[in-house]
């Protein structure tokens, strides 16, 4: 049964998955540290002040017999900052890419 594992591993090339899938968590750990820890500051900076991601177009209100407040609502700022993180994170996967694959020689 090990030897049939073994065959099972180098065969299917399910162990070259596994560590594809390793690295790929890894790098997506490291491409949101640099979102996060390097790039969004800076852009915060150039964005106008308070909580953004917040906005939203209120198109109903209602309380209920407990008082309790719902709203029916566009979040068109939660919106716009989740477009604005999938851009950064593409541009960062992009460069980290780019960085470690090389374009193959021309002959």
């Amino acid at each position: 049964m090990l030897n049939e594992f073994k065959s099972f591993l180098t065969q299917s090339n399910a162990l070259a998955l596994a560590v594809g899938v390793i690295i790929g968590a890894a790098t997506g750990k490291v491409v949101s540290a640099v979102v996060d820890d390097l790039l969004m500051p800076i852009i915060g900076m150039l964005l106008p002040a308070g909580d953004w991601r917040e906005a939203k177009i209120v198109l109903k209100t209602a309380t209920d017999a407990t008082g309790k407040v719902t709203e029916n609502a566009i979040a068109y700022g939660h919106l716009i900052g989740t477009f604005l993180d999938f851009i950064l994170i593409a541009l960062v996967v992009f460069w980290i890419t780019r960085a470690f694959l090389k374009d193959a020689p021309t002959s």
